[in-house]
């Protein structure tokens, strides 16, 4: 048996030839089905050059294992989310690497209704399944069929705003290489039927997989200057960037100046508190105060969930949460059962600049001055264990509290950090928040690095 090393904590990814490839995509397509008994299953996958022939080797599998494929073509993953709970299915999956670089590939999975499959929730099965090709006969083989849910899609996320609430505005859009560009051309296709005054500046919208604009990665202050200096040029409200798989959108203020994720959880909080008093708000442990302080000052109800799309998801379903949101700029909501999405909330933002008739670095200003953020620093070390240990003990004598939902986390009098490895990069992720005061997160960033300096 060879162990499949593209199997990670909540999804696939791996380095193509070696890690991932067509032989191993069909396994995973076996498995996958036997596992889960599917008799159809949806699939997309994005622009990524080796998308196709991957999405082609798991249909086989899946139709190996008796399971009826449905493509859904070029998508963004949480299309594949749409599908798996707009149609009779029994799951989907998207080949995707999101943000990873251009020689990696993975899959996203779903089950029926857009359940999350995760470690906890049969990857892990399926994993074993795959490595030792331990495949049933089905007696029958599945069929591949094509199908377009793109106007159903567009017109559930559009159902996330009222359109009398908006007033003219200019929007950068930049879809990273072209993943996210058929939705929004079918997006300001649908506003201008009805008369929406809102105006797209496209950049960098055509899908191509050889990645011309670089890794999507937005995360990455190297890759936020197209988008800013866009919004700069042509005076926009707002400028909106979206990763590989578009799961993810980040937002720039009508100065061209990036917005942490982080503060943008708060914000979406807040609307859909005022609206929905009393629920709950699902947040990740990496940077918490501003959304806590928002969400109790809104008569919600926070609550903590280790990081990733699998376990946030699990967690909004457990509490039955309105919206959950992470500071990576993953956004969830309920009435898109429970999944991420990418579109949704720069639709939401759109429309509380119309409603609040504030700009978005108004809208930001004050939060963004109460609690500071580092944002996230990642570090690459031996031993990531034995580092946050070092890290912990470090900061025994002065810390009031300590958490371990995911990683480390300790509260002090005025401060407060979280340090955790990825669950899917080889990296030490660090994040430091404070209160109104940033010569602290420069002064305990440095005393945290020189901890981190004796793992390096």
């Amino acid at each position: 048996m060879t162990s499949l090393t593209c199997f990670k904590a909540y999804d696939v990814r791996g380095r193509l030839g070696t890690e991932l490839n067509e032989e191993i995509a069909y396994r995973i397509g076996r498995a996958y089905a036997q596992h889960l008994n599917a008799k159809k299953v949806v699939v997309g996958s994005d622009v990524r050059l080796s998308s196709g022939a991957l999405k082609l080797a798991l249909a086989k599998g899946l139709m190996d294992a008796g399971s009826d494929v449905i493509d859904i073509g070029t998508t963004g993953t949480e299309e594949v989310y749409f599908a798996a709970f707009h149609l009779d299915v029994d799951g989907g999956i998207e080949v995707t690497a999101s943000h990873n670089p251009i020689d990696f590939n993975g899959m996203k999975f779903v089950g029926r209704g857009a359940q999350p499959v995760s470690g906890d929730t049969g990857l892990k099965e399926i994993k074993r399944i795959a490595e030792n090709q331990d495949f049933t006969t089905s007696a029958t083989r599945g069929s591949l069929t094509k199908l377009s849910i793109l106007d159903a899609y567009v017109e559930h996320v559009l159902g996330f705003i009222d359109y009398k609430n908006i007033k003219p505005l200019k929007l950068v859009v930049n879809a990273g290489n072209g993943t996210a560009g058929h939705v929004i051309d079918a997006i300001e296709s649908r506003f201008k039927k009805e008369n929406i005054p809102i105006t797209f500046i496209k950049i960098h919208h055509e899908p191509d997989g050889t990645f011309p604009n670089g890794i999507p990665n937005p995360l990455l202050p190297e890759k936020r200057e197209a988008t800013s200096s866009a919004v700069k040029e042509h005076g926009a409200d707002m400028g909106i960037a979206w990763d590989g798989d578009f799961d993810r959108c980040f937002f720039f203020d009508e100065n061209g100046h990036f917005i942490e994720g982080y503060y943008i959880v708060g914000l979406l909080a807040e609307a859909f508190l005022k609206k929905s008093p009393g629920e709950k708000i699902i947040h990740d442990p990496r940077l918490t105060w501003n959304t806590i302080d928002i969400v109790r000052k809104n008569d919600g109800i926070p609550i903590q969930s280790k990081t990733g799309h699998a376990f946030i998801k699990e967690r909004m379903r457990m509490e039955n949460a309105i919206y959950g949101g992470e500071m990576s700029a993953h956004h969830y909501f309920r009435d898109f059962a429970y999944c991420d999405s990418g579109m949704i909330p720069w639709l939401l933002v759109a429309e509380l600049l119309c409603t609040t008739v504030k700009t978005l670095s108004e809208l930001m200003e004050e939060r963004m001055q109460a609690y500071l953020c580092s944002g996230e620093i990642n570090y690459r070390v031996k031993d990531s264990t034995l580092c946050i240990d070092a890290v912990k003990t470090h900061f025994s004598k002065e810390v009031l509290t300590i958490d371990s939902c995911d990683g480390v986390s300790m509260e002090f009098s005025n401060w407060r950090m979280n340090i955790r490895t990825s669950n899917t990069e080889p990296l030490l992720r660090v994040n430091i928040e404070t209160k109104a005061d940033n010569r602290i997160i420069h002064k305990k960033l440095a005393d945290i690095e020189a901890v981190i300096s004796n793992f390096t």
